[in-house]
């Protein structure tokens, strides 16, 4: 029986978290955006608790997806491969040249409307939708994302069998 390495352990343990993220991120916009997302659907908002909700959701799922993949699995992939970790834009830049992530351009695009997306403070229902619906277009960088960090980590042997 081979012993598993703290690296492993918690590369294993995030990579669960984070598919388990994707796939309810994934439920919840088919859900969400089963009718365009319009300022006029948007003021149902204080009428309509289920739908409020499921916005919520959305707005969580997508925020915290993004925080695991660029704050803790990005770093713990560079750190299992045995490059240096630095600052957010040097890592996302990293995962760009290895050919991980789309655009480290996007990605930042996409943290910006997730920002906008999670402050109650926005009123304005167009750039509300508009935040809504481009978070939305980014979700496939979200995933395509995990899927080629756990990809790089797969082919290198750094999981354990059965991580997920």
């Amino acid at each position: 029986m081979t012993t598993l390495s703290d690296e492993q352990l918690r590369l294993a343990f995030l990579i669960r978290v984070i598919d388990k993220e994707r796939k309810q991120l994934t439920v919840t916009l088919q859900r969400l955006f089963n009718a365009p997302l319009t300022p006029e659907r948007l003021q149902q908002l204080d009428t309509d608790p289920a739908f409020s909700e499921q916005l919520d959701a959305f707005a969580s799922r997508f925020a915290r997806l993004q925080d695991n993949l660029g704050d803790k699995l990005l770093p713990a992939t560079l750190a299992a491969l045995g490059e240096h970790k630095g600052p957010v834009l040097d890592n996302l830049n990293k995962a760009e040249r290895f050919g991980w992530l789309e655009s480290a351009e996007n990605w930042l695009l996409a943290r910006q409307l997730r920002n906008k997306m999670v402050h109650e403070y926005i009123e304005d229902l167009q750039l509300l939708a508009d935040a809504l619906n481009s978070a939305a277009n980014f979700t496939p960088l979200l995933e395509n994302f995990a899927m080629q960090l756990i990809s790089a980590l797969e082919q290198r042997n750094l999981l354990p069998s059965n991580s997920f």
